[in-house]
């Protein structure tokens, strides 16, 4: 068993290089193939596109969060909803305009290639109707 304690891994400024928006991140576990990382955005905060050589999940634990995978409509996810991206499928993730939003990522087996910032019109850009 191996335990992973709160004040161990504290939050952190996320790297304005893949970031735009102030957002925070958190390694909470890791080990070998698997990394768990929680990420808190504010509005505004998100992520740039990017893709991952691996799965990655993500469940939201507060508020709204926003995903957009390339080529398709965002949508806005609220706490208690999850995602998984597949292995190379380009996308980002954010707070929701208006709002902010945290979630959880378990990254499995994941190498992530950081790409372009996501621009104000993507970003702004309306999610579907459930």
């Amino acid at each position: 068993m191996k335990l992973f304690r709160e004040p161990q891994s504290p939050f952190r400024p996320a790297d304005t290089s893949s970031f735009t928006g102030t957002a925070q991140t958190k390694l909470l576990a890791s080990d070998a193939a698997v990394h768990v990382y929680q990420v808190r955005f504010e509005e505004g905060g998100r992520t740039n596109w990017h893709t991952h050589s691996g799965v990655q999940w993500l469940v939201i634990t507060d508020g709204r969060v926003r995903v957009q995978c390339w080529g398709e409509l965002p949508h806005d996810l609220d706490a208690g909803d999850a995602v998984v991206f597949a292995p190379g499928e380009k996308h980002w993730h954010g707070a929701v305009s208006g709002s902010s939003g945290s979630h959880t990522a378990v990254n499995i087996d994941v190498t992530t290639t950081w790409l372009e910032p996501v621009s104000e019109e993507d970003y702004r850009r309306s999610s579907p109707a459930r």
